[in-house]
């Protein structure tokens, strides 16, 4: 009997699946949904391998370790990457819009691709691998998005970053502790509301004490 009533699960249905990529690539649905959904503490090898219908040995067969297998799951794809490095291109003007719009549709779009992330900020809290994932991932593409203006502005590394952190916590309040106004409103709403303050801090007016 299990230890952790948290950790029973159903028993497995038993049979030969199609083949080995098709079994690895139904364990990494399930763990990419389980991650998601649970944090990197809660989602159990149990779990997992009950989402994907296989024993839990296969699942240690395969990848070794919860970690190893978080750490290939949570791969984030060139696609995501590239959304919030493209919202720094253009003119100041509208670069707050941009980005807020960037973050919302990454983290709330396609679960092939807010999945992973939503897996990283929940298990970020808890899990090293996690938070230090999260934060290459934000530092990567604020380097890469600020590019040249880095040289003409000292600042703006900083400012990318306040900004950035604002735009998860909008994240963390809508998906993961999920305020019921934040998760009520729409998403252009809530882009309506916050780009205001990002666009201020990332393209301050000279004119504005």
């Amino acid at each position: 009997m299990p230890t952790n009533p948290n950790d029973a699960v159903t028993k497995p249905r038993r049979g030969r699946r199609p083949g080995t990529s098709e079994t690895r690539q139904a364990i990494l649905t399930a763990a990419q949904a389980r991650f998601a959904q649970d944090g990197y503490t809660a989602a159990t090898i149990r779990k997992i391998a009950a989402d994907a219908n296989v024993d839990a040995a296969l699942v240690m067969q395969f990848f070794g370790s919860k970690e190893e297998l978080f750490a290939t799951i949570m791969s984030i794809s060139p696609a995501a990457m590239s959304r919030i490095t493209v919202a720094f291109e253009g003119p100041e003007e509208g670069i707050g819009e941009r980005l807020t719009r960037a973050y919302l549709e990454l983290w709330e779009g396609p679960p092939a691709e807010s999945d992973p992330l939503l897996g990283i900020l929940r298990s970020a809290i808890t899990n090293e691998l996690a938070a230090t994932q999260l934060r290459e991932f934000i530092l990567a593409r604020l380097l890469e998005g600020i590019g040249d203006r880095l040289e003409a502005d000292p600042q703006i590394a900083l400012r990318a970053g306040l900004a950035s952190t604002m735009l998860i916590g909008v994240i963390v309040g809508r998906r993961i502790i999920q305020v019921q106004l934040l998760v009520d409103e729409d998403r252009e709403t809530i882009i309506h509301l916050v780009a205001p303050g990002i666009q201020r801090i990332l393209a301050p007016d000279p004119a504005t004490p």
